[in-house]
């Protein structure tokens, strides 16, 4: 045991779990840890906006597949990562956040900036934890860091009075922590593996349907080893996007409300779909009676109780994502009977279409996926894309080529307009050597560009690319489609000339008014220095196609014009 302040303890205990990097914003209940962290190798990355500082540590957890760690005062600091730590909780991704409390004798006297965290924060976090006194830091970081980084990851709050910061005690770092409640069992039941390989190996018309949990357990070599064995052709969530080559042959692309044609004609049609680390989550599946009616559904995860929570399934197999799928490869190939139809993968081609080139090109506007497919073509096979939310989010994911795992991010099941980028900023961070772009709309970037100012003077050069409608898209679509063309609280009126706003952060500002000009202007923007933001001019009035109605199956997805 060592005699130090709450605060050194804090620090020291961070260092220990491999810390690098602490995004936030200090305030009055965090002055002695900021203060320790003069001390420490660790870089605090001071973001503008608490939820940014969570988004920031949600990227670069993303990028690295490692705890990402924010961290906010007392009251509202607190409170403006909550947006940020449900995003990541339930995109399973590790975020730790440390939050600052009032001093203990003062708890529940309504001090200022007071706010019970522990109960705000507990829906939307995996565990959550107060530390009483500088002695229980410790623990308390190590089983934060533990729940975070295991089973399903998630997001996890510490919660510290000011008064444990600064008062000293004799302190001991435990190696290693376990408590009642929380278990991971990694490794799948033999039994279950055995009975999921025969029913894939007797399989005609496979499906293989991938989540991020593929992604997280690094587990895509296995999937595509696997969908090479049973000529299965692969679809991915959104969140699975990249744990398949997108140019590979077997690739469907993303299946669900606004996903490929091959995949959602495909999925409905296959007799057996294993479903590894997805979640079954409404945007996939569409109306759940018709998603697979008459298909046996294998689903593969290592959370227990998102089996059969969406769908029903035959039979489970429960575990990590990459252990499951070394033991069916293994079974498979042993008890492989039945030939899949070499008609089943070629069908691919049937239905695959080329999209976003219908409708008419009205200057002084770019078409979104020609954009998109021109972004691809400019940055290198393992640069790193992250997306806002909306309709800028699906023209990525239908028309952004993904070829390696951890290369593609984007908030999935919470959408949360803002995200990319600051988590662009967390994700350049985590590898400055990898070219980082956010596919952004106008709507999204204007709730959180005050990121402009930490990147540049943290120096990390990203390049948002704003899809520029001056409209909030993805509801304006809505509101054309299905509400009689009645916008009503959409049309964003106000914008400010994003190329002058660069600027007056310190960034390079270009707005483009032809595809060469975009392609010459992303050439330059990977070469800068300071962060970059192409200004793109596009259509308020372009839908992202194809789409599912909303109450209709897979079966029914629209392309335009239909």
């Amino acid at each position: 045991m060592t005699e130090m302040t709450g605060a050194r303890a804090l620090v020291k205990a961070l260092e220990r779990e491999g810390t690098r990097h602490i995004f936030g914003i200090s305030g009055g209940s965090l002055i002695p840890i900021c203060d320790e962290l003069l001390n420490s190798d660790m870089r605090f990355i001071l973001a503008r906006h608490e939820q940014g500082a969570a988004h920031m540590a949600d990227g670069y957890a993303r990028v690295l597949n490692k705890v990402g760690v924010c961290m906010a005062t007392s009251g509202p600091g607190a409170t403006n990562l909550v947006t940020g730590l449900a995003t990541a909780q339930i995109d399973s991704s590790p975020v730790v956040a440390v939050t600052g409390q009032v001093n203990r004798a003062v708890i529940g006297s309504d001090a200022f900036q007071e706010c019970d965290i522990i109960g705000v924060s507990a829906s939307v976090t995996k565990y959550n934890i107060q530390a009483m006194s500088p002695g229980e830091i410790p623990e308390a970081v190590k089983k934060a860091f533990h729940v975070a980084n295991t089973g399903r990851k998630g997001a996890v709050l510490v919660d510290i009075p000011k008064d444990c910061t600064t008062e000293s005690a004799d302190i001991t770092f435990p190696d290693q922590v376990t408590f009642r409640g929380y278990t991971v069992n990694a490794a799948p039941r033999p039994e279950e593996l055995d009975w999921a390989a025969r029913i894939l190996a007797g399989a005609e018309r496979p499906i293989i349907m991938a989540g991020g949990g593929v992604i997280s357990a690094g587990a895509s070599g296995e999937l595509v080893e696997l969908a090479e064995l049973l000529l299965a052709p692969t679809a991915t969530s959104l969140m699975g996007k990249g744990a398949i080559p997108g140019d590979h042959p077997l690739s469907l692309g993303l299946c669900g409300m606004h996903g490929t044609m091959e995949a959602n004609m495909m999925v409905p049609k296959s007799d057996v779909l294993l479903v590894v680390g997805s979640r079954f989550s409404d945007r996939t599946t569409g109306k759940i009676s018709e998603f697979a009616p008459n298909t046996k559904v294998i689903h593969v995860d290592i959370d227990r109780s998102e089996i059969d929570k969406n769908v029903e399934t035959m039979t489970r197999v429960v575990g990590d994502a990459k252990l499951a799928l070394r033991g069916l490869l293994d079974r498979v190939r042993v008890l492989r009977t039945a030939k899949t139809s070499p008609e089943w993968s070629k069908r691919i081609h049937e239905f695959r279409c080329d999209m976003g080139e219908n409708g008419e090109e009205r200057p002084p506007y770019l078409r979104a996926p020609k954009v998109i497919r021109a972004l691809r073509q400019e940055l290198p096979r393992d640069a790193i894309v992250t997306t806002e939310v909306g309709q800028n989010q699906m023209w990525a994911a239908l028309h952004y080529d993904a070829y390696l795992p951890r290369t593609f991010f984007t908030s999935g099941g919470l959408g949360t307009m803002g995200w990319g980028f600051p988590a662009s900023i967390g994700a350049k961070a985590a590898k400055p050597e990898v070219p980082v772009v956010d596919i952004a709309g106008d709507g999204s970037f204007g709730m959180t560009e005050n990121g402009l100012a930490t990147a540049v003077e943290e120096e990390l050069p990203v390049v948002v690319v704003v899809l520029n409608n001056n409209v909030l898209g993805m509801v304006a679509q809505w509101q054309r489609l299905f509400y009689d063309r009645r916008y009503s609280a959409v049309k964003l009126k106000g914008n400010p000339d994003f190329v002058k706003l660069a600027g007056a952060y310190g960034a390079e500002g270009v707005r483009v008014g032809t595809y060469d000009e975009f392609r010459a202007a992303v050439r330059r923007a990977l070469k800068a220095d300071v962060p970059t933001v192409i200004d793109v001019p596009i259509d308020p009035e372009e839908n992202v196609m194809p789409m599912v109605p909303p109450g209709m199956g897979l079966k029914d997805t629209l392309m335009e014009g239909a």
